[in-house]
């Protein structure tokens, strides 16, 4: 009904299975409709027959060739040539006329021979007698009257188009191409430039009969003007393609260099006023570099560089591997005129518009995206394959490099054809055990992608997944090697077809913090120019879980791009897709992202933990100086945002009567197990909470103890803090299952207060405390190993501070310790403090060495151990230290006596003098004993 060009776009995707047998039945489709004699005839039944048949053919085989991907091929011209033929189809009574007769013909380009008194004969009706004679007077002024007087004739002509071809005719008949009058020559030019842009349409075989003429007369200054005029008529009339086509081999072959200079300088006033659009691109650029750029002329070399800064501002940057083998000096002033004419692409429309265009130009404009496409399967060979899984190592980097060659010398643009086996035998490669092939498989990958555009994506088998992993690696190239990699990609398919390779790589918990880091800083690049932002959402959910990672900069990166995918979607979008999540992470995303319309579906204590506290920055934690008017301000302030009145909330923590009904801690649905699996810790060494552990802490909290309790342990005020530890001061002694249930709870609270400056808090914790671990001695509990991790690094580091009330409090406690954890295990915890950097601290765990040494005896190997760490301390600079070192020796001395010193290990001659003192002096007050 409507022939193969609007179906074109529709079928591109199909195989070549289904598009064999769609131009099959396209075929027989074309035979039905002519064999059923639907088709009006008219009294000239035999040439209507012969049109009809060559129309269905020629359609026939466009969809053949559509189908295929090949252009179509335009029918032999006739062997009887004659005038232009006049349509025989008619209307149908009552109806419209057949949409089958609307196929494109395959005009005849080729001028026949046709005399000039055969013209003047079908002419006679249209141009006088005594105009034609005067047209062929050996006396100017007479030709120039005669051809002034056929203006005006034409001028006043209503059916222009019946005689266009041959009025062309006639003029390169007389005066013809040889003229040489230049008014003569002028006013021929303009009535060919009226009839070509007055006529609805103006045959291709006039512009074939004009073309060597005008372009002659392009090279003479005096008839520059309106020949450039005449051929930009043409342009407008059958499209620059064809114009362009014709002009090449007419430059090529003339003798007159003018010719050549002159009319490239024209071709750069059509690209500009035309684009590119219609032009076989590879043909005008293989005529430059071949004719243009050869040119021994400096004229047409300068012009030829002119056209092609042209085309690179509709065509851009890639236009230059086309050029990359022509002379430096060359290439240097084409990057000069790049610079002048910058790559505007859609913003730079033509001027000019064609009024008919051919059928293959106009399927060459819809199906091609610019320059041409090279097809490398005959170069990608099974040697080559198999050269790419080679166990030399050599031989599979010049694999490697002989495909980046292949695509260099296809100027970095090729079509897939043959290439999903290139891309199988080079995913292969992204597991390399040699790192440099690894990074140069992804260079070669990057360019592969940005030489096949689109396509790359069908092509390539879901090697992105393979791309993604080399971003956990810990080298630093190897990642901006897939970064690199990355961004061809998304500059050839658009990251929205890359949204779920990346989602995948995102919750691979093996990619390393540095990598994923990486990944999100490029995510945050590139997600504000995806076409859709809806396609950004998938990557929420996995982004969630590393607002919880344990290096701060995956946070930051991972906060940073889910911020700006809510700048892009909207709150409504990211809560809706975020919905489902466990409450701790949604609790932490819809904080940190400061969503308000999340609430839906969350539990209250959720809600209760997002909306009625504020929660203290890393800094915060040493810093909090709470006001005096700063008593339940965040309790109020989070009230009103639930839309209940500040006073009732006070009302209701103030007042105990409602909540004494119900217990002061919740195990129902406590999993101990999975909470310490959850806390990320580093055993020994102590490290600031990060901020996603107090987030955990904080829906802990709230989930596990009384709403009361919690409200006062997580109040910035720390008169409320102090209030709710009373509150657990008295349950302790009745709650001791349940203290043992939430321990790893309250030990991760206890470290909070720890690291912050309020000493009444923190004397009050340290008050607490020794009754705790008294009443878990009384249970014979002993602290599991994520628990001591969770608090004795704190403890053991927090046991300088610099009072020394709370000095003496964190070392009772430390002693106390071993009532719940064995001392063998304690001993790493204290021997991490030697190596603090607050003295204090130090000088705490060597006394607290000692003390165990003379309560514990020298027994316990670990104690021993750690004789040549405290001996090593004797060489400090601190007195303070020296002398803390020298009496817990003494200690061992007291013990030992002089078999110390087989433990004390390596020392100088200085620190053994020390010693040799100090164990003299012990053994002097031991004797007085």
């Amino acid at each position: 009904m409507v022939g193969m060009k609007p179906l074109e776009r529709s079928l591109e995707k199909l195989d070549d299975v289904r598009k064999k047998k769609l131009s099959d039945m396209i075929g027989s489709a074309t035979d039905t409709v002519l064999s059923s004699g639907t088709v009006p005839t008219s009294s000239s039944g035999a040439a209507t027959s012969a049109r009809e048949v060559t129309d269905s053919s020629t359609m026939r085989r466009s969809a053949a060739s559509m189908l295929s991907g090949k252009k179509p091929i335009h029918a032999a011209a006739p062997a009887k040539k004659s005038g232009p033929a006049k349509s025989t189809a008619k209307k149908t009574d009552g109806g419209p006329q057949s949409k089958a007769s609307a196929a494109p013909e395959i005009e005849d380009v080729e001028p026949s021979e046709m005399s000039l008194e055969e013209i003047e004969e079908r002419l006679n009706s249209v141009v006088k007698t005594e105009t034609i004679s005067q047209l062929k007077s050996t006396v100017w002024k007479e030709r120039l009257e005669a051809i002034g007087m056929l203006k005006q004739d034409v001028e006043n002509l209503t059916e222009l188009d019946k005689s266009a071809e041959l009025l062309v005719r006639l003029l390169c008949a007389v005066p013809g191409w040889n003229e040489k009058n230049v008014q003569v020559q002028q006013q021929v030019i303009e009535v060919i430039t009226y009839i070509a842009s007055t006529v609805k349409k103006f045959p291709k075989r006039c512009v074939v009969l004009c073309l060597l003429g005008i372009s002659e007369r392009v090279a003479d200054i005096k008839t520059r003007a309106p020949a450039m005029k005449c051929l930009t008529a043409f342009c407008e009339a059958v499209g620059p393609g064809f114009v362009f086509e014709r002009l090449y081999k007419i430059m090529k072959e003339h003798k007159n260099p003018k010719v050549l200079s002159e009319g490239i300088l024209w071709m750069v006033s059509a690209v500009e006023d035309f684009g590119t659009s219609n032009l076989k691109l590879k043909d005008i650029i293989d005529f430059c570099k071949d004719t243009g750029l050869q040119s021994s002329a400096a004229a047409t070399r300068n012009s030829t560089i002119k056209l092609i800064g042209m085309l690179h501002k509709f065509v851009g940057p890639d236009i230059k591997g086309f050029l990359s083998d022509v002379k430096p000096a060359l290439l240097s002033a084409l990057d000069a005129e790049y610079e002048k004419n910058p790559f505007e692409g859609a913003a730079a429309p033509p001027k000019r518009t064609v009024r008919a265009l051919d059928t293959a130009s106009s399927t060459s404009a819809a199906s091609s995206d610019g320059l041409p496409r090279e097809d490398i399967s005959s170069k990608i060979t099974p040697a080559l394959l198999k050269n790419l899984g080679s166990p030399d190592w050599k031989l599979r980097l010049e694999s490697i490099e002989a495909v980046n060659k292949i695509v260099e010398e296809a100027h970095k643009r090729i079509q897939p054809t043959g290439t999903v086996d290139l891309f199988t035998a080079l995913r292969g490669r992204l597991n390399d055990s040699n790192k440099n092939l690894v990074m140069a498989t992804l260079s070669s990958i990057g360019v592969l992608a940005s030489a096949m555009g689109p396509s790359v994506e069908k092509s390539s088998k879901g090697i992105l997944a393979d791309v993604l992993k080399c971003i956990g690696d810990n080298k630093k190239h190897m990642r901006e090697c897939t970064l690199t990699a990355l961004d061809s990609w998304v500059a050839a398919t658009q990251l929205d077809k890359m949204v779920p390779y990346i989602a995948v790589a995102l919750g691979d918990q093996k990619s390393g913090s540095e990598g994923r880091k990486d990944l999100f800083d490029w995510l945050s690049k590139h997600v504000s120019k995806m076409s859709d932002p809806a396609e950004a959402l998938p990557l929420l959910k996995p982004s969630a879980s590393s607002l919880m990672d344990k290096s701060s900069e995956v946070r930051k990166a991972a906060e940073t791009f889910m911020n700006e995918v809510l700048k892009i979607c909207g709150q409504a979008a990211v809560a809706k897709n975020l919905r489902d999540l466990p409450s701790p992470t949604m609790a932490i995303v819809a904080e940190r992202l400061k969503l308000s319309s999340v609430h839906e579906g969350i539990s209250d204590s959720v809600k209760t933990v997002t909306t009625s506290m504020s929660l203290p920055s890393k800094g915060g934690l040493k810093n909090i100086k709470p006001g005096l008017n700063d008593r339940s301000s965040n309790v109020g302030k989070a009230a009103s945002q639930r839309g209940v009145p500040a006073r009732a909330s006070v009302t209701m923590i103030s007042s105990q009567d409602s909540l004494q009904s119900q217990a002061l801690f919740n195990i129902k649905d406590s999993n101990k197990e999975d909470r310490e699996r959850r806390v990320l810790v580093r055993k020994f060494k102590f490290e600031e909470p990060r901020r996603e552990q107090i987030d955990e802490l904080k829906v802990d909290l709230f989930k596990h103890f009384r709403e009361d309790v919690s409200l006062r342990l997580w109040n910035s005020d720390f008169k409320r803090q102090i209030d709710g530890i009373e509150l657990l001061q008295k349950a302790l002694p009745s709650s001791g299952k349940e203290v043992v249930e939430l321990l790893d709870i309250l030990l991760r609270w206890f470290v909070l207060r720890f690291c912050e400056s309020n000493t009444t808090c923190l004397l009050k914790v340290l008050d607490f405390l020794p009754e705790l671990f008294d009443g878990l001695k009384d249970q014979s509990y002993m602290l599991t190993e994520a628990e001591a991790a969770i608090f004795l690094p704190c403890l053991i580091e927090k046991s300088g501070h610099n009072i020394e009330k709370v000095r003496e409090k964190m070392g009772e406690l430390i002693k106390q310790m071993i009532n719940i954890y064995s001392l063998p295990k304690l001993l790493p915890y204290i021997l991490e403090g030697l190596r603090s950097k607050n003295n204090r601290t130090r000088i705490e765990c060597v006394d607290i060495i000692g003390y165990f040494m003379d309560h514990n005896g020298t027994e316990v190997g670990g104690l021993l151990k750690n004789l040549p760490s405290v001996a090593a301390l004797t060489a400090e600079r601190d007195g303070e230290i020296r002398k803390a070192a020298l009496n817990t020796l003494a200690t061992a001395y007291k013990n030992l006596g002089d078999d110390v010193w087989r433990y004390v290990g390596k020392l100088s001659d200085a620190q053994r003098s020390m010693l040799d003192d100090r164990f003299k002096w012990k053994a002097r007050e031991m004797d007085k004993r």
